[in-house]
């Protein structure tokens, strides 16, 4: 006996528990998205307009990752609601590209995974935010339709609006932030400069001064020659004219060289190159870029000045506030699940200072066994962090109810024109109570989906084509649940693939 004709039976036209990732969940993505929510929901989405941080700590299979494309798809509807008063969202889901450029500054047995995580700082995250946020940015300016960004609208960015403090805000941070590799990062930086009608013309006053007191010696020379005089080429004066003219412009170059160097060497996550980026900087007129910060030291003043100007400009671009969703901290090849990895690699996020500051919030989606941590830390750890004051969810738990109601909730997603099934027609012997008691022994939606995948298999595979059986027996169920639990209890235990 096949699992569709079983489902046609009972008005279901694709299995509702197929799938057990959110990413790759049509069922999830079609129909649930935007109407199954955990009960917290509210706690953790708030109010983009005054946006704020969420501590969510949940076990695998939590819903974690749901939750992630669910605060993407609501903030798309916002922004499509609301485009005046948009939320700029920021996902930071995929450590590894700032891992390995972070553990490239590093040598020996320093680049093990727990000594080289033991050096991951505040400020490395801030960088890798910023420059997610950066890139999309200019890849919004610059209107590159390849690049998919979330929460996007198709809709061209009114950079009218910017001031020429702003504008020159929008290109310093390109140059410091910019990670796009669509294109060459000067040729990128160079159209963006266009696009924002931003001059660099004061910038050459070294490199006019220098030609032109170049262009004097020259005709002093040929004057000279012309009447027959050589012996000023053995003169010392206007060699030194010569330098002395183009000393600013060698002082500028080799200034900007060096807080080229310092940036690429402080900004730990990122891949910079030194000529590229001093090539930018010594574009931007002395008077536009003296007393701005730069990312040049290790510490995090400059970084939250950066930030604020990011914020300033989108601001002006209709932006109220930056939504950054982290999530999978657990997957990162150095970090592999490892619970002290995972400590390092997240801790230094929990400080006040960087939670709460205005306009930005985190929501911060962690694996369970991070949880287990917060009684042990330190009272210097819990007054650095305040989790009080950041809508901290210690468990993304389900109750058998909430499960039994994402049953329905799927299998009606699933259903065949006309029909209106539920979870317990299915079954025979089976009520709606014993069925929530089940569920609350599952714990999490994607061990409710492994069993009932599996609970269809056996029931299917114990009847034949030419004598079906169109409801699952109590002891199918009780059988198939206790062979289930078995191996959650060895997938709970580490030594099971669950």
């Amino acid at each position: 006996m096949k699992i569709q004709p079983f489902l046609d039976h009972h008005g279901i036209a694709s299995n509702p528990f197929a799938d057990e990732d959110a990413q790759t969940d049509l069922v999830f993505k079609g129909a649930c998205i935007r109407t199954t929510f955990h009960p917290t929901w509210d706690k953790i989405y708030g109010d983009p307009s005054e946006p704020a941080t969420a501590v969510v700590f949940g076990e695998k299979g939590s819903g974690k990752t749901a939750i992630r494309l669910q605060l993407v798809r609501r903030l798309a509807d916002h922004n499509a609601e609301q485009p005046e008063h948009q939320a700029f969202v920021v996902e930071y889901d995929d450590f590894n590209p700032f891992l390995d450029r972070f553990r490239d500054c590093f040598s020996g047995r320093r680049r093990r995974a727990d000594r080289l995580l033991e050096q991951w700082r505040l400020w490395d995250h801030i960088d890798a935010i910023l420059s997610l946020a950066v890139t999309q940015l200019v890849d919004r300016i610059l209107g590159n339709r390849q690049a998919r960004h979330p929460a996007a609208r198709d809709e061209a960015l009114p950079i009218e609006r910017l001031d020429g403090s702003q504008r020159r805000d929008v290109l310093l941070l390109a140059a410091c932030y910019d990670q796009s590799t669509a294109d060459n990062p000067l040729a990128r930086w160079r159209r963006l400069r266009k696009i924002l009608r931003f001059s660099t013309w004061p910038s050459k006053w070294d490199l006019a001064l220098g030609a032109a007191v170049t262009l004097a010696v020259l005709l002093f020379f040929i004057w000279r020659v012309g009447q027959g005089d050589w012996s000023w080429f053995a003169r010392a004066w206007p060699y030194l004219a010569l330098a002395a003219g183009w000393a600013p412009r060698g002082w500028r170059l080799l200034r900007w060289w060096w807080k080229a160097w310092r940036i690429a060497r402080n900004t730990r996550t990122l891949n910079h190159n030194t000529r590229l980026l001093a090539r930018m900087l010594w574009n931007f007129p002395g008077g536009a870029i003296v007393g701005q910060p730069l990312p040049a030291q290790p510490r995090t003043d400059d970084r939250y000045e950066l930030l604020s100007k990011l914020q300033g400009v989108l601001r002006s671009l209709h932006f109220d506030g930056i939504l950054v969703l982290v999530d999978r901290v657990d997957e990162p090849y150095l970090v592999n699940g490892a619970t002290d990895l995972m400590r390092a690699l997240v801790w230094p996020m929990l400080d006040n200072k960087f939670l709460k500051h205005p306009g930005l919030g985190l929501k911060m989606l962690l694996p369970i066994e991070l949880e287990r941590l917060l009684d042990r830390e330190s009272r210097d750890f819990h007054q650095r962090a305040r989790l009080d004051k950041q809508n901290l969810i210690r468990s993304l738990s389900w109750t058998g109810q909430s499960l039994y109601d994402m049953a329905n909730a799927r299998i009606a997603a699933c259903a065949a024109e006309g029909r209106a099934p539920k979870t317990t027609d299915l079954f025979e012997g089976v009520d709606a109570r014993r069925l929530i008691e089940a569920f609350g022994a599952l714990r999490v939606p994607r061990h409710l989906f492994k069993f009932l995948y599996r609970l269809f298999t056996a029931h299917c595979n114990a009847h034949t084509d030419e004598q079906p059986e169109w409801k699952i027996s109590a002891a199918t169920f009780e059988s198939v649940l206790a062979l289930y639990q078995r191996d959650q209890d060895a997938f709970d235990r580490g030594v099971g693939a669950g």
